[in-house]
């Protein structure tokens, strides 16, 4: 990880977990005009939510989309993602963190599709053949 790259992880591991400010104006000025690019692909793979972070200057804003078009920005973004992940919130963001750092030291935003998963839906099949 390059020196930038870490520097980028801790900006995003303080607003994603620390509970630090995210930048209004950062959205407006490079996400908002996306949304509609990143709804077509939330629709086209079939997830239920797609995450954009970015970093510009010290400053972090992010944006959650919903499949039902629901736009959450930065603090909103950040407390709705927290209930969608519940329990694995903090572990997700810190297994993103490198691959969002990376994203945006590369000069790309970080754009994560999510998949919410109906627990009472999901079954475990064991797998015949495999022993140790």
């Amino acid at each position: 990880m390059s020196r930038r790259e870490k520097e980028i992880s801790d900006l995003l591991s303080k607003a994603l977990l620390q509970q630090g400010q995210m930048d209004y104006d950062l959205y407006k000025f490079e996400l908002e005009e996306h949304l509609q690019e990143w709804y077509a692909g939330l629709k086209a793979d079939r997830e239920n939510f797609v995450l954009v972070v970015t970093e510009n200057s010290g400053s972090v804003a992010m944006v959650l989309i919903s499949k039902d078009k629901k736009v959450y920005v930065n603090e909103d973004g950040r407390e709705k993602l927290s209930t969608i992940w519940k329990l694995n919130y903090e572990n997700n963001v810190r297994l993103l963190l490198p691959a969002m750092s990376n994203d945006i030291d590369s000069g790309f935003f970080s754009v994560t599709g999510i998949t919410v998963v109906d627990k009472s839906k999901r079954r475990w099949i064991k797998a015949k053949g495999f022993s140790r």
